[in-house]
């Protein structure tokens, strides 16, 4: 039966108890007496959301002067984190915390004499929240002499002198409290909740959906916009999780700030949201100016220093001093290399498990900060986040639950592989010695970053088959900068034309051949960009000629079609590992491992297809970059009669069974065979001739004919069976006036657009689900966004 709302006495002893833990709140508020209320007696419910709230704006006012006002706010913060997910969960309920109640309006009218009357819950609550992550002895320090003075004046009170950590715009660094950390944390967590209302709307790509909570914690209405920003992306940046370098330090003492810096980073990703509409708008001004240069950009300008709406978005797109930039880029390559550091006492450091929030934050500042974004690649400083990122790629490559982590890890590293910057970059030697589950090898970054891609390609999940042509087209990105590969890494390439450009393989599915294209276009680049200095690869491409003869007498008559996907069905092993020559792994390494059955993982949004993830540059002779207006020039190979399923991957939920050759387009065809036969694809020789007459082998066929003479003349004259020999030859070879004209570079670099947006927001509210279990938030609650599975 409904209880008044005027009954203190009843609804005080939900937050009057002094000891409770946010642990102890769900243990002793089951869902099911949740989901009881909200069915049986909706009123009760309704008034226990509105009193929680009303506590926490009261304690807001008063600045929680007194032990049991903080005790107070703490128990209603729990209470509301417990029970939020199942108002989202049920559509009737939703707009509860949107709708005005009778005398909400207080917290309102408080504000500034906020007249317009009463506030929806939502806001006061929001509200609320900002103004308690700033209220001194509860969530920072006071400023005030202890005892002398009053309790602080909250409305007068200038947060911005309250900031959490020194960093970006603030210098001084408070001495470090727990209790006000786990404050903080708690709070943090209830504001999380109330963002995480996205997890319970069905996945939409339409444009015009932001998170109402979001949208009002981030606008001009939250007078703390700036300053808890700051406080968050400091909190994050600055943490140091080992410590003062005291082994096993972690193990002695419970770290509050790791906690907050969790929390933190996750309220940070979240908060920084993509309006999708903006993407919409602004690629199509940038389409519209390609096309017509003439036309006026007035529209453009105007629109410009205005800025997101967000404030979060608006003061993370702004950050521009050389030191912010700094600090903000040690700070998270300290945090991406933590789970690397190897020391000689095992377990003596302490490792964080929030990685894959950090990839979130990194993506999210090289998108919205283009100057970051070149701040990162102006010195070798963004090899401290390469190194770290293929280490996750490659220990994760195996297993199932973590193909969002290599998704993420990819992105970036295609987002950098747009910059010229990046490629040469790669050319600094590579020394650390990360114990990883790869092939021993002496040289640059950029081999490290071929032998991990050739791993994850070839003994990879086979959720991973959607974003090979992502890994091969960031080896095209860098290949023209490359100075010299080591013999390992050239053999791991033409391993993969090898496997690639098998007849059975090409013959599979409507855009296989494309991975051919991708791998000849970076045979083509080196050699016209870079011959000097990289005899290995050429030395093994003149070993392996025979696959680039094949390729150019590829049979395209249908009984040779017939002939060899029979016997791909007689044989049904994936890439041929042997003759990709795999040496001995890296000491201290351990082999990548497939998921634990029973681990929980979230399903993702479909990935863009390469097409729509990128478009095309050439670099001109002087370094710029320009546009690539017609997408399609140089590959009509993509038979434009395929493409509707070319573009997009299936979500990645619940196909496991696809091998490692089922492309994109042969889950697309397998799906849609089972319902209409008429729409079955099937390759015929019309169909290998289109795309097969414009294989670019010209310049290695070129190279071969000169040079494959020239060293069989040397193997006789001087009876050599030793490479180093040929090697040297080769190394100070020339082509110079032999090879054809050196084709423009094409880069294709990343361009925002819907697909990836709604793949980000997926992934990471996945992800955020996944990592809060102690408490379990949302663990059982009805989510539209995502689907939870198990392994």
């Amino acid at each position: 039966m409904p209880v008044e709302a005027t009954d203190d006495a009843f609804w005080d002893q939900f937050w009057a108890d002094t000891t409770t833990s946010i642990q102890d709140v769900f243990a002793l508020v089951p869902a099911a007496e949740i989901r009881a209320v909200r069915e049986e007696s909706p009123s009760n419910l309704a008034t226990l959301c509105y009193k929680a709230v009303e506590k926490l704006v009261q304690g807001a006012a008063s600045g929680c002067p007194s032990e049991r006002e903080r005790q107070t706010v703490l128990n209603c913060a729990r209470l509301l984190t417990r029970v939020l997910p199942y108002i989202f969960e049920d559509a009737d309920w939703r707009g509860f915390f949107w709708s005005t109640l009778p005398g909400a309006g207080r917290a309102g009218q408080e504000e500034e004499g906020d007249d317009e009357g009463a506030r929806p819950l939502a806001e006061s609550l929001l509200i609320a929240i900002a103004d308690l992550l700033f209220c001194p002895e509860f969530t920072v320090q006071s400023h005030k002499k202890a005892g002398l003075e009053g309790p602080e004046d909250m409305q007068a009170l200038d947060s911005c002198e309250y900031i959490w950590e020194a960093g970006v715009g603030f210098a001084h660094s408070p001495a470090p409290n727990y209790i006000h950390d786990l404050n903080r944390t708690e709070l943090l967590k209830l504001l999380m909740t109330c963002f995480s209302e996205a997890m319970y709307l069905q996945p939409s790509t339409d444009s015009s959906t932001l998170n109402p909570w979001v949208a009002f914690f981030c606008s001009a209405d939250n007078r703390h916009a700036l300053p808890l920003f700051t406080s968050l992306l400091n909190v994050v940046c600055a943490y140091d999780p080992v410590g003062f370098g005291i082994p096993y330090n972690h193990l002695l003492f419970s770290d509050q700030r790791e906690q907050l810096v969790e929390q933190a980073v996750q309220v940070l990703i979240v908060s920084l949201e993509h309006d999708l509409a903006a993407i919409s708008l602004s690629a199509a001004t940038v389409a519209q100016q390609v096309l017509d240069p003439t036309a006026p950009s007035t529209d453009l300008e105007e629109q410009e220093p205005v800025g997101p709406d967000n404030l979060f978005v608006n003061y993370l797109s702004r950050i521009h001093r050389e030191e912010d930039f700094h600090f903000i880029l040690k700070g998270l390559a300290r945090l991406l290399s933590n789970p690397l550091l190897q020391t000689y006492l095992p377990n003596s450091t302490k490792k964080i498990q929030f990685h894959q929030e950090i990839l979130v934050l990194f993506w999210k500042l090289c998108d919205f900060n283009k100057k970051f974004l070149f701040f990162v690649l102006k010195s070798s400083d963004v090899l401290d986040i390469l190194v770290p990122i293929l280490f996750y790629l490659n220990d994760a490559r195996a297993d199932q639950s973590r193909v969002g982590l290599i998704h993420i890890g990819v992105f970036i590293l295609l987002l950098l592989s747009g910059e010229r910057n990046f490629g040469v970059r790669l050319n600094k030697p590579y020394s650390l010695r990360v114990p990883m589950d790869i092939p021993v090898f002496t040289g640059t970054h950029a081999d490290l970053l071929v032998v991990v891609f050739h791993k994850i390609i070839t003994s990879g999940h086979p959720r991973l088959q959607p974003l090979f042509d992502c890994l091969l087209t960031i080896i095209v990105n860098v290949s023209p900068y490359l100075k010299s590969l080591s013999m390992v890494a050239a053999n791991k390439l033409l391993h993969l034309l090898e496997a690639f450009s098998n007849s059975w393989f090409l013959y599979s599915s409507a855009q296989n051949h494309l991975l051919v294209f991708f791998l000849l276009e970076v045979f083509n680049n080196i050699i016209q960009y870079q011959f000097d200095g990289n005899c290995n690869l050429v030395y093994t491409i003149i070993r392996k000629r025979s696959v680039f003869h094949q390729l150019a007498n590829l049979p395209s008559d249908s009984a040779s079609i017939q002939k060899a996907l029979q016997r791909r069905k007689r044989s049904p092993t994936g890439l041929s590992r042997a003759s990709s020559m795999e040496t001995v792994s890296m000491e201290g390494s351990r082999p990548a491992i497939p998921a634990e059955p029973g681990t929980l993982k979230a399903s993702l949004a479909a990935t863009p297809g390469i097409e729509k993830l990128t478009e095309r540059s050439r670099v001109s002779e002087d370094g710029t970059i320009v546009a690539v207006q017609d997408r399609h020039a140089s590959q009509p190979e993509a038979d434009k009669s395929h493409e509707t399923g070319a573009s997009d991957t299936e979500s990645n939920s619940g196909r496991d069974t696809e091998d490692v050759f089922c492309s994109r387009q042969e889950a697309a065809r397998r799906r849609l065979s089972s319902t209409s036969s008429s729409l079955y694809w099937a390759p015929t020789s019309d169909w290998v001739l289109s795309w097969k007459s414009k294989l670019p082998l010209q310049t290695i066929m070129r190279l071969l004919q000169v040079l494959v003479p020239q060293v069989e003349k040397i193997c006789i004259d001087k009876g050599l069976t030793d490479e180093s020999e040929i090697l040297k030859f080769l190394q100070h070879g020339t082509l110079v006036g032999l090879l054809p004209v050196p084709h423009p570079i094409l880069i294709r670099k990343y361009q925002a657009n819907v697909g990836t947006a709604m793949w980000f927001r997926t992934y990471m509210w996945g992800v955020v689900y996944l990592r809060n279990v102690d408490p379990p938030i949302w663990y059982d609650t009805d989510v539209k966004l995502f689907e939870i599975q198990r392994v």
